[in-house]
């Protein structure tokens, strides 16, 4: 008689799936990639190794190319989030220029020549030519300040108009990533994080290749909690890593970060109590100049008398001048629109801190005022400022303590998210507004992590409800039955 084919458990089924995500998450933690095309690289040679080390100062990686074609397909294959930013030789710029500048995932080209000037008319035909450069050196520091607009550029917002503010019955209609930040920030407020935080931090960072080595080393050798706004400001993959983290909801570096997280918002909490008394309660005006893609300044004209909320630490800048010049070179970029935030700030308000870091930041030539994660704003006027570019003027009110429409929107959303502790509280949240896949990803790190079996039996039997209302039915038994001889087991060992 023929035996049945055998067909692959629940269970294996459910780990595969689970080190599927985890594979998937470590393939990319940065927002924007580095590469390198040059026919004549030869990787044996010194000149070459000083070069790579300093390039890799700008995002930890490089991905090097000596073959035209190998490069073209690299930008086309990208993920259409992902901005790319390439270094080509002059031997190969009139080669490629043609074939790549209309690629969307290209975010700039910088030539390294022999000799700074070129044909001037290429120069003019191809856009996505940022600069060009003699020095190494030169070209690094702009490749810097490029992918650190970049970043700012890409930072995660969230929009609720006036008509959803006051719909808060249903929160599904609600971005998700605003009630996501807002529940982040309770949780780590909440959270604790001790010394074996960092050393898992430094861990997954060397095994995920997600920060350079001279950098996640120095990391390991000086981080404090009194250095966190230094490295969100020093020049290395951590912002780029975090802000990626939480555009995209991965839940895995965000828990990862918990720790620098935390440690950022009590550095800027600190320097807030020590400053306020500086602006003798009296208002005043900050600027932040930047670009948004065309689909979020569409939304975020919808939202006016509305509220937006900025989903990272927010950078501003009390330099109008400076923040209007960000605006300006953003609004050059075809999918893009320049914008000049203009912030009116209470300093009276308490409900996120700020503070000026220049005393803290890598950088002591900058003015910067940082506020801490999901600050949430009134939008206000919306202006153009000039008709020939996608330039425009936004006034923003940052929002009260008292404000009573977010207030209520506030506790609708912990409502929601239940009465339990830490990421636990996400993860019922995640359930019950339909974000399923997310709920499910989250739970799977934190059976990584758990730290005993009661946590993962409740951890299991979450797992099960996601699984359930995703129509996975096997899967949803196998996890509720896992979690039942987990409890089984636990229960017996309490009354042994």
């Amino acid at each position: 008689m023929d035996s049945k084919p055998s067909t692959p458990s629940v269970k294996s089924s459910h780990e595969a799936t689970t080190s599927y995500v985890r594979q998937s998450r470590q393939r990319m933690t940065q927002n924007c990639l580095l590469l390198w095309a040059d026919t004549t690289i030869d990787q044996t040679n010194e000149d070459y190794e000083n070069t790579s080390k300093q390039i890799r100062t700008v995002t930890g990686d490089v991905n090097i190319f000596t073959e035209r074609d190998a490069c073209i397909d690299f930008l086309t294959d990208a993920q259409e989030d992902i901005k790319s930013f390439l270094i080509v030789k002059d031997n190969m710029f009139q080669q490629i220029m043609p074939l790549i500048n209309d690629i969307p995932q290209l975010g700039g080209v910088y030539i390294l020549n022999d000799i700074k000037t070129l044909d001037e008319e290429w120069i003019k035909k191809w856009q996505k030519i940022k600069s060009i450069h003699t020095d190494i050196n030169d070209l690094c520091q702009r490749l810097q300040v490029d992918v650190k607009h970049y970043n700012k550029d890409s930072i995660a917002m969230s929009f609720v108009t006036t008509n959803e503010i006051t719909s808060t019955d249903n929160l599904n209609q609600l971005e998700p990533t605003f009630m996501y930040t807002q529940i982040f920030k309770d949780i780590l407020l909440d959270m604790e994080h001790g010394e074996q935080a960092i050393k898992k931090f430094i861990a997954y960072c060397k095994n995920t290749n997600s920060v350079s080595l001279p950098n996640i080393n120095l990391f390991e050798e000086k981080y404090s909690a009194q250095s966190a706004i230094w490295w969100y400001t020093f020049p290395s993959t951590i912002y780029s890593m975090l802000n990626n983290a939480l555009r995209k909801l991965d839940v895995d570096i965000i828990i990862n970060m918990g720790f620098f997280l935390r440690d950022v918002h009590e550095q800027i909490q600190q320097l807030y109590e020590q400053q306020v008394n500086n602006y003798e309660r009296k208002p005043f005006i900050l600027y932040r100049g930047q670009g948004l893609m065309i689909s979020d300044f569409e939304k975020l004209q919808k939202t006016k008398g509305g509220l937006m909320s900025f989903n990272n630490f927010l950078s501003t800048s009390t330099d109008q001048d400076l923040a209007l010049g960000i605006a300006y070179s953003a609004s050059a970029n075809i999918d893009m629109v320049g914008i000049l935030f203009i912030m009116s700030i209470d300093p009276c308000i308490k409900s996120t801190p700020f503070a000026s870091i220049k005393a803290k930041s890598h950088f002591k030539d900058e003015d910067e005022i940082l506020f801490s994660m999901h600050t949430v704003f009134r939008v206000g006027a919306i202006k153009p400022m000039d008709n020939e570019n996608q330039l425009y003027q936004v006034e923003l009110e940052l929002t009260s303590d008292d404000d009573q429409q977010l207030r209520l929107l506030t506790d609708r959303i912990r409502d929601e998210a239940g009465a339990g502790t830490g990421w636990h509280r996400l993860g019922q949240l995640l359930i019950k507004i339909t974000q399923f896949n997310k709920a499910e990803e989250l739970y799977n790190v934190l059976l990584e992590q758990a730290p005993n079996d009661r946590w993962k039996a409740i951890y299991y039997n979450q797992l099960g409800y996601a699984k359930d209302a995703q129509g996975d039915y096997e899967n949803a038994l196998w996890c509720h039955d896992k979690a039942l001889e987990i409890q089984k087991k636990y229960s017996s060992f309490r009354s042994s």
